[in-house]
């Protein structure tokens, strides 16, 4: 115990607060937009960088949450975006005019997760469609 209260002293926190809950701002983002494109058609992953580069713009610019990677084939077949934040609708508005500007995520499906992964949240899949 004199170390756990040790290493709290040197971070400014008292043990009662180094085992708290996450704040609530962040279980709130547990929404999630999944997007699978399928037509890449590349292992130049140039222009995957620069939908990367307009989707983090785009979220941050609306505050609907982050964008959190991608999964893409070796081959450069199919692949997949993740993003993440409070309001699934909210976050794949603020993309998915993005996402129709782009060849390879026309016609994707998203897959919209209103809750945290693995509790049976509510999934939507959409079409990436005008």
């Amino acid at each position: 115990m004199k170390s756990r209260n040790w290493l709290a002293a040197l971070f400014g926190l008292s043990a009662a607060t180094s085992s708290a809950a996450p704040p609530p701002s962040a279980q709130k983002s547990e929404h999630a937009v999944v997007v699978h494109f399928f037509n890449y058609g590349s292992t130049d992953l140039s222009r995957l960088f620069q939908l990367e580069k307009r989707l983090e713009s785009a979220i941050a610019e609306k505050g609907v949450g982050e964008y959190d990677g991608n999964e893409i084939a070796t081959d450069g077949g199919d692949g997949f975006l993740y993003m993440y934040g409070p309001d699934a609708d909210a976050l794949f508005k603020a993309v998915k005019p993005i996402l129709l500007e782009t060849s390879f995520t026309r016609g994707a499906e998203a897959k919209l997760r209103y809750g945290p992964p693995k509790t049976g949240a509510k999934e939507l899949i959409v079409i990436v469609e005008p």
